[in-house]
């Protein structure tokens, strides 16, 4: 067994990793960029060391740094986690070359199965169905002999990223240059693949193990069809489609394909299963590496699967045949990213934009059957340099409406104050009746994704702030201190009722609110009634309690620069000081003929110049951020007046970006 490993990633998966370790008494050696220096994940390694600046390509991306870090620190292994490097063959045997074990599949496997044509070809060689797909030079004509909708995909990347599903032959020409963008940015290579799009598809992973021995077996499936852009936001074990033969074609299906290209080690090959044809299964992909979604598997066979890695790629043979795996109960994961949700601009559907900033108040769950995998701490400064997951929070219980009920409890439970995260929408989308009832297909999140969205900030969270921004207008004294009472915000006034104090806030992404408190009372907006509120002791710990309109409410709560942050049932909400004045001055965000920054990036393309006339809906720029492309386009006929950006540009959310001047009626 070795006595150290360098985790050669970050993160949520960097910290899940070293938790086995230290468990197997092995020594963690953690890797950091610039922007990681105070992350979770180094605080909880044994050792860690600088791989050099923020951006992935020249730290967590780079081999020979990775290595040197390696060597600094006397490892004998190193673990990929995923992402990154997990499935670079070339890192993979750069790191055996190096003298030390790859805690992951030969390269060789890598290499078969990390190319999407290589690897549809491989696994039909030995019987497993496939697919059917085209790829080449003159991929928009293969596309439309497959027939649309064809859903395209980077033949090198794997994770859902990149993908994109073309209905519209007009727009195929477009979506393959974005795409091939896409793959080239993410994953080095822009070569890409056209698969027959199936209807109402199940996305149905089966979890494989093997040794350098010859022994070979599943671990069961995992239900993964609950996605946002082909990103799974939420995965579950068992699957609640499949049957007893349906589940054991699978399984056999996955060992197959995992004998075929020589595996070892822990590894998951995706299939998609027809909605409208259950019993039949067709091979997707195979992820050669860990996957996201593990702990599920994880719970429901009582196998850690980072140790059988770690094990394996030790030379250990597997401990247990087929016939010994069994699965108890049911588990739920639902991913915890750093992301705004907001109504599309068109008015149908919903954009989920990446967000940035720095955790000040944390607040993960626990309980029976909770588990949360997370990379975590206040303090914790999220950027769009790389991937939005911040954390996992997993439930597991005898049967699926246990594992469901206490994953929406642990949710309402998961408190993350100082950035965006879609913790509400995923409480919100379990409860949703097609996923408790297990009707599921790929395209559900999108379709539901509209009515998931909360109607508007609820009143007690203006109110709660302007209590809040109120009692710090009280000055502070010493107890026994004369105060002068004059400045006390009381509203005192010569012969009437109390004047009310006037507070303007907004909340990013909504309309400013005015709020007026005196005494006792707080009236909302311009014709609001008066409404009895005041804070009450909360008994400290980071939160407040505030009474409003004869309910007492109780929120997580941290003060910022400006503002304060709210949170309550996984929901959060910064609220700001608003200055209409300033609002409305010169380089305001303000009006029609401005394009503003939907969320923090970079500008990777831009396709107009000042004096271009353009179109409506014409794309102008595009930004990027955490590997997502968000077009940014002509509101309205005119002409570009103002366009303050280049490509390489770093933007902020609600920068300006262009101006387009209305063409004269």
């Amino acid at each position: 067994m070795f006595e150290t490993v360098l985790v050669a990633n970050r993160g949520e998966i960097a910290v899940r990793v070293i938790r086995t370790l230290r468990r197997l008494g092995i020594a963690s050696v953690a890797v950091y960029s610039d922007a990681d220096a105070g992350a979770r994940h180094v605080a909880e390694a044994d050792r860690a060391v600088r791989i050099g600046p923020a951006p992935a390509a020249r730290s967590y991306l780079s081999a020979e740094r990775l290595l040197e870090a390696a060597e600094r620190a006397g490892a004998q292994a190193v673990h990929p986690g995923y992402g990154f490097l997990a499935e670079n063959a070339a890192f993979a045997r750069a790191v055996t070359g190096a003298g030390l074990a790859f805690i992951g599949p030969p390269a060789a496997a890598i290499e078969a199965m990390g190319d999407k044509i290589r690897a549809k070809e491989t696994v039909s060689a030995v019987g497993v169905p496939v697919v059917p797909g085209a790829h080449g030079e003159d991929l928009a004509e293969a596309a439309l002999a497959l027939g649309l909708p064809v859903l395209l995909k980077p033949s090198a990347g794997g994770g859902g990223k990149g993908m994109r599903l073309v209905r519209d032959a007009a727009r195929l020409e477009e979506e393959i240059a974005a795409a091939r963008r896409g793959a080239l940015a993410a994953f080095g290579d822009g070569t890409l693949l056209a698969e027959r799009w199936v209807e109402r598809p199940r996305h149905i992973e089966i979890q494989v193990l093997a040794d350098a021995h010859g022994a070979v077996v599943h671990l069961g499936e995992r239900e993964c069809s609950l996605q946002r852009r082909h990103q799974k936001i939420v995965e579950e074990a068992p699957s609640p489609l499949l049957d007893e033969a349906t589940r054991a074609a699978m399984g056999a299906a996955a060992v197959r394909a995992a004998e075929a290209c020589g595996y070892r080690g822990a590894g998951t090959v995706e299939f998609i299963v027809p909605g409208d044809d259950p019993g039949s299964h067709y091979f997707m992909e195979m992820n050669t590496r860990l996957q996201v979604e593990h702990p599920v598997t994880e719970l429901v066979t009582g196998l850690d699967l980072v140790e059988w890695q770690v094990r394996v790629a030790a030379g250990e043979p597997l401990p247990f045949s087929q016939a010994d795996i069994a699965v108890t109960g049911h588990a739920v994961e639902a991913r915890v990213c750093a992301e705004t949700a907001r109504p599309a601009a068109e008015g149908t559907g919903v954009d989920f934009l990446p967000s940035a900033g720095t955790v000040v108040l944390l607040r993960e769950p626990e309980g029976d059957g909770v588990r949360v995998d997370s990379g975590l701490a206040e303090g914790t400064g999220v950027t769009t340099d790389y991937d939005p997951m911040l954390a996992k929070v997993i439930a597991h219980g005898p049967d699926r409406p246990t594992a469901l009920r206490r994953l929406r409890a642990a949710l309402a439970r998961t408190t993350v104050l100082g950035v965006d995260t879609n913790t509400a929408f995923l409480r919100r989308l379990l409860a949703h009746p097609a996923v408790e009832s297990g009707d599921l297909d790929t395209g559900l999140v999108d379709g539901a994704a509209a009515g998931l969205l909360p109607p508007g900030v609820p009143d007690e969270v203006y109110a709660a702030v302007a209590l809040l921004r109120q009692a710090a207008l009280e000055p502070s004294r010493a107890p026994g201190e004369w105060t002068d009472p004059f400045s006390v915000p009381s509203g005192w006034r010569l012969g009437g009722e109390p004047a009310w104090t006037v507070h303007r806030l907004r909340v990013p992404g909504q309309d400013p609110v005015t709020v007026r408190v005196r005494p006792g009372e707080v009236r909302l907006g311009e014709d609001g009634e008066p409404v009895p509120a005041r804070l009450l002791p909360a008994g400290g710990g980071g939160a407040i309690l505030a009474e409003y309109a004869g309910g007492a409410h109780r929120f997580a709560h941290a003060a910022v620069e400006g503002g304060h942050w709210l949170g309550r049932d996984g929901d959060a909400w910064h609220v700001h000081g608003h200055d209409p004045v300033a609002a409305a001055g010169p380089g305001s965000a303000a009006g029609a003929e401005t394009l503003t920054a939907p969320m923090p990036g970079t500008v990777t393309v831009v396709k107009a110049a000042v004096g271009d006339v353009v179109s409506a809906g014409q794309s102008l720029l595009v930004v990027e951020a955490m590997k997502m492309e968000h077009v940014i386009a002509a509101p309205h006929d005119g002409t570009v007046t103002e366009l303050g950006v280049s490509v390489g540009s770093t933007v902020a959310m609600d920068q300006v970006l262009a101006q387009v001047t209305p063409k004269e009626p």
